[in-house]
């Protein structure tokens, strides 16, 4: 083996170690908020947290955490309330999206690139611009304190339009002209060719849309006024006021309520890292 060969397999081996130290830091700053947050809901609430001194390891578990918490705020009554919310919208949204998606990469239509960036241009419209025209809207629409206030100003998406039909303008046009040659119509072509191939994508957008209104904190906050229409996120914040020194318990609370976007993760996973890369590079 040659110095050049030796000097540039040690170089390459640096490199390697370099990346994989980043990508370790980086891994280890995101998990350790997720450990300190279940840390805290296994500790009694006089060893949680104290300032300046926080106990990496549990001197002792107390699961009771779970079912006091459960019990403070009324958990069944507020995840209801939020997988309504979050399954609804996101179906929604998957829909709305996938149906413009289709129409802005396979018809042809007059204008239809400039109506697509224009589509697009509303993300640069931060979303608080639009709360205050959103709440007067629904008020004279009447829907304030509704589930469909807290569900169908999310539904239109132009992030996930413009993510879908990047993914769709990669798939094979033979395929859709082969159902055309079957008797197929547009719709029909949408529901049972792209759809089917698109579940990368759609499973990267469910997974998306459903974090988005599972978390979702200010309009809730906003648009709802009865308690029995609060979501998680509202009903964790009232948690704090009642209990503000009960940090074990605000915790447990916040473990229960990120099991559904967790699993959910888990489920797509596959689907969601293979969405990102191929919708990302196409288009």
């Amino acid at each position: 083996m040659s110095d050049r060969t030796r000097s540039v397999r040690k170089t390459a081996l640096w490199k390697a170690a370099l990346t994989y130290l980043v990508l370790g830091l980086g891994a280890v700053t995101m998990l350790v908020p997720f450990y300190w947050m279940v840390l805290t809901s296994l500790q009694p609430p006089e060893m949680a947290f104290s300032m300046g001194q926080i106990r990496w390891i549990p001197e002792r578990i107390v699961w009771q955490n779970y079912p006091e918490a459960w019990k403070a705020i009324d958990i069944p009554r507020l995840y209801w309330n939020s997988i309504v919310v979050a399954v609804l919208g996101t179906l929604g949204q998957v829909l709305t999206s996938s149906l413009a998606a289709f129409a802005f990469a396979r018809l042809e239509f007059p204008g239809r690139d400039r109506l697509f960036f224009a589509y697009l241009a509303t993300m640069m419209v931060p979303g608080s611009v639009t709360m205050i025209p959103n709440f007067v809207l629904l008020r004279w629409l009447g829907w304030i304190d509704t589930y469909q206030a807290l569900i169908i100003p999310g539904m239109f998406s132009a992030y996930g339009t413009f993510l879908l039909r990047q993914f769709f303008m990669g798939l094979p046009t033979e395929l859709e002209d082969a159902a055309k040659i079957d008797g197929s119509s547009y719709a029909g072509i949408w529901a049972r060719v792209t759809l089917p191939l698109s579940r990368p994508a759609l499973a990267t957008l469910t997974t998306f849309t459903f974090m988005g209104f599972w978390g979702a904190y200010m309009w809730p906050l906003i648009i709802i006024q009865s308690p029995e229409l609060r979501t998680l996120p509202i009903g964790l914040a009232s948690f704090v006021g009642r209990y503000s020194a009960e940090y074990s318990l605000w915790m447990a609370a916040s473990v229960i309520a990120l099991i559904p976007v967790l699993l959910l993760f888990i489920f797509n996973q596959r689907y969601f890292q293979e969405g990102i890369k191929m919708s990302g590079i196409k288009g």
